[in-house]
């Protein structure tokens, strides 16, 4: 994978710095937690500072860091989640599996992991980049922008799903077959990034990466 940001030679060492700070924090933070922040990018997708999580999406978003993962069983079917009602923005509307924020000096897949456990409860494994590239922005019925550049990746699981209910209201095991005609049918029903991240999948012939491994459909 090419590296997702620009970090010049003091900014990896401050990023590094950062994350042996943050190895030992939970999984999840209560809110206003000040460790909870979120790492803020220039137009060239370079870092240039943190903001608060909790405060950082609104009707001017800035452009921040993010993710996005697609888990994949060994049947392989995708797992869609329907965001919990309380959710601040897209409340209610159904997703890829889960999405999230890489605390600033975190290694990406480090964050998926966390993600993982944390809204979903599960370990994700083999964590791959998919649209390393992927960016975008969006903004929902009651104003609230998203703004992020979010590469998106696959993981496999064998793990129970067990929601957390702040972030999931309902979740699905649907075949991929399905999963694109639905975003070609009914894209309004889904999430605006989760559309955009299929078209990129079908421009870049990528949906292969979401079938099952070998190993798994051995007998």
């Amino acid at each position: 994978m090419e590296p997702v940001l620009d970090l010049s030679p003091g900014a990896v060492d401050a990023a590094a710095s950062a994350a042996a700070v943050r190895a030992d924090l939970p999984d999840r933070l209560p809110h206003d937690d000040p460790d909870d922040l979120v790492v803020l990018l220039d137009d060239d997708h370079r870092p240039i500072g943190t903001a608060p999580r909790h405060g950082v999406h609104g009707t001017d978003t800035p452009l921040h860091l993010a993710f996005s993962c697609y888990l994949v069983d060994g049947k392989g079917r995708v797992l869609l989640t329907r965001r919990a009602l309380g959710k601040r923005s897209w409340p209610g509307v159904w997703t890829n599996s889960f999405c999230g924020h890489p605390r600033p000096g975190e290694d990406l897949v480090d964050a998926v992991s966390r993600h993982g456990r944390g809204e979903l409860g599960l370990e994700p494994e083999a964590i791959r980049p998919v649209l390393p590239d992927f960016a975008y922005r969006a903004v929902d019925a009651s104003g609230v922008v998203e703004n992020e550049v979010c590469p998106v990746f696959v993981a496999r699981t064998s793990d129970d799903v067990e929601p957390h209910p702040d972030e999931v209201e309902e979740h699905r095991w649907v075949d991929v077959s399905d999963l694109r005609e639905t975003v070609r049918v009914a894209p309004w029903a889904l999430s605006p990034w989760l559309v955009e991240q299929a078209a990129a999948m079908e421009e870049a012939d990528a949906w292969h990466v979401l079938a099952p491994d070998e190993t798994e459909t051995r007998p």
